[in-house]
Order: C-alpha cells, then sequence, then structure tokens
C-alpha cells in the first residue's frame, strides 16, 4: 500500500529551497506545469499502473517534463517512486498557497450568473483589494443558478450577494412571519 504523503509538507520544503535559490516564482510556474501534467486522466492512468516499472515512470514523466527545473523533477520521481502521483495536487496548492501569502497576494474566486466584462471584473477586483489590503488574484466562474448577483470566496470567508441567496432569505423570513402569525 501507498504512503499517505503531506502534499503541504513537501510544498513546504520545496518553498524553502526555492527561497534559497531566489526562484519562488519560476518554481511555481514549473509546479503548475506539473500539475497541469498529472491533470491529463491517460498521463496520470499511466504512472498508476502497477505493471508498468518505476524506472519506465520515470522516464515518462523526464520525458514530459523536461523544462522543469532539476529539482522540481526530484520530488517528481519520489513521488512517482510512493506511487502517490495523486500528491502532486496538494504540494501544487500548498506552494501556491504559500508564493501568495510571501508575496502579499490573496486569491479570490467570483461567482456570476453571465460572464464578467473586462470593466466590471477591474471594479470588483478594485473592490476586493481595497476590502483585504492586498493585491489580489481573481478566477471567475459562471454558474446560472444564482440567477444574477455575485459570490465572492476570498479564502474561508464568503461573501454571497446573489439574487438566489436574497430570494432564499426572503422565502425564510415569510416562512417565520408565517409561522409567528
Amino acid at each position: 500500500m501507498a504512503e499517505v504523503i503531506s502534499g503541504k509538507r513537501y510544498a513546504q520544503a520545496i518553498f524553502d529551497l526555492a527561497i534559497e535559490n531566489n526562484q519562488v516564482e519560476l518554481w511555481g510556474e514549473d509546479l503548475a506545469v506539473v500539475a497541469h501534467a498529472f491533470s491529463d486522466v491517460e498521463f496520470s492512468a499511466l504512472l498508476k499502473h502497477p505493471d508498468m516499472s518505476t524506472a519506465d515512470k520515470m522516464t515518462a514523466t523526464a520525458t514530459v517534463l523536461a523544462g522543469v527545473n532539476p529539482l522540481i523533477r526530484n520530488l517528481v520521481d519520489l513521488l512517482v517512486s510512493k506511487s502517490s502521483v495523486d500528491a502532486i495536487r496538494a504540494v501544487y496548492s500548498g506552494y501556491t498557497e504559500l508564493l501568495d501569502s510571501h508575496l502579499g497576494r490573496q486569491r479570490v474566486e467570483i461567482t456570476t450568473a453571465v460572464p464578467l466584462e473586462s470593466a466590471e471584473e477591474e471594479r470588483i477586483n478594485t473592490f476586493v483589494r481595497e476590502l483585504v489590503r492586498r493585491d489580489v488574484v481573481l478566477t471567475t466562474k459562471v454558474d446560472e443558478s444564482i440567477l444574477g448577483g455575485l459570490v465572492i470566496q476570498i479564502g474561508d470567508r464568503l461573501l454571497d450577494g446573489s439574487t438566489k441567496a436574497r430570494l432564499e432569505s426572503l422565502r425564510n423570513s415569510l416562512h417565520t412571519e408565517i409561522a409567528t402569525s
């Protein structure tokens, strides 16, 4: 059975090495390449195949990740040798959190019912940047089920200004008024 790998622990180790080498952003880009490669279903299945030798798996990753920093590739080889290729997502996520903290950035996810225009996105970016007093990295997604308005996810905080949330709140208050009448 594969040893359980702590993505955060490996992320911290690789982040510390990146700081020593003054390459935190470059290594973050390399880890993004690795995470993208490992998110490919067929490549991931190949690396998990029990009949494929560890040496062949490492050869495959070396080919796919030829442009990636050798220390990042060493980490990948370690995870492959421990049959822990799924841990790369946690390593990348942990590294991204450390990098954002190091650079004074905050990741924010915006959900809207319709795609945002660039001017709207910039207004939201300015609002959130002033709210958190940090640089903001926005990601947007469309979810028609919220009907209108927007939902802002900042770390573990949720600002729900969606039409759906407002309608649910109105429905709950009506139910409460009816129940107490």
